[in-house]
């Protein structure tokens, strides 16, 4: 059999500009109040303002940053109030992934070890050696295969236009929602799915609930 040549995925100009953007944010370059400067991101990036000004539109729409007429763009000053709002609402997206989900992934145990084990096994490194980079990108990385697996895209439309690696990030830099085991509760779901738990949803949703920061 063939394998199909690997295509890489492209990224717009904006998309790129977004993520370096983002990667300033979570990173700490810049910080909670500070003034983003459209002008200065296109000259460090060599690139016209119009496709900063596009991304850092998105970033509004994301709640990650401010803007005010004579005042320019700011990071938001988000509080665990501000970045607990998330968790409702991605829980409820979440519960109902998991049900979508579980018929294939149980019906299909080759699946499930192909689209959930591997970040259970990424985290457990993670959790060995605290890597805080690795846990977030292999939890948010386990979840956005789980909601994949519904078959809804609307659904995973939806989930991703929250923004939930990025919240995930700044939720264990600024407030330090860090959690002793991501590997332990990960492998738990996948456990779940594995013997058709009927509660799988129920539970999913309480795990996304329990990630949540403490206002």
């Amino acid at each position: 059999m063939i394998t199909p040549p690997v295509v890489p995925v492209v990224h717009s100009l904006r998309e790129q500009i977004r993520e370096h953007i983002v990667e300033g944010i979570v990173s700490g370059r810049w910080k909670p109040g500070e003034r983003i400067v459209e002008r200065r991101i296109a000259v460090e990036l060599e690139v016209s303002q119009t496709p900063v000004r596009e991304a850092l539109r998105e970033l509004e729409t994301l709640r990650l940053i401010e803007s005010a007429p004579n005042k320019g763009v700011r990071v938001r000053n988000l509080s665990a109030a501000d970045l607990e709002e998330i968790y409702p609402v991605r829980a409820g997206l979440e519960q109902i992934a998991a049900e979508l989900a579980a018929p294939a992934l149980a019906g299909d145990p080759a699946l499930l070890d192909a689209l959930l084990e591997p970040h259970v096994v990424a985290l457990r490194e993670a959790d060995r050696i605290s890597d805080g980079t690795a846990q977030v990108r292999h939890t948010v990385a386990f979840h956005r295969e789980l909601v994949r697996a519904a078959g809804n895209s609307v659904l995973l439309h939806t989930w991703e236009s929250l923004g939930i690696e990025v919240f995930t990030a700044l939720s264990i830099r600024w407030l330090g929602t860090v959690q002793k085991s991501y590997a332990e509760e990960h492998e738990a779901l996948v456990e779940a799915f594995r013997r058709q738990d009927p509660e799988i949803g129920d539970l999913v949703k309480r795990h996304v609930l329990g990630c949540a920061p403490s206002a």
